[in-house]
């Protein structure tokens, strides 16, 4: 249907401190350490600060103790 014709691939998110928003529909948003793609569903690390996701907290705590790249 039209209303889902969007909402197939990645999202777009604003990432807050307990909660995202979405801000472009979609099924994923891709982890910003690994490339793998996070169902929104799924989806419980971020980083507010940094904007960005992470598949789990082990590469979150990676990212945000050792961030070797600033990803831009």
């Amino acid at each position: 249907m039209l209303m889902n014709s969007g909402n197939n691939g990645e999202a777009k998110l604003a990432y807050g401190p307990n909660a995202f928003r979405v801000m472009r529909p979609g099924q994923h948003v891709f982890c910003a350490v690994t490339g793998e793609a996070i169902p929104l569903e799924e989806l419980r690390y971020w980083s507010v600060d940094r904007q960005e996701p992470y598949a789990s907290a082990e590469i979150a705590a990676q990212r945000l103790t050792h961030p070797s790249s600033s990803g831009e």
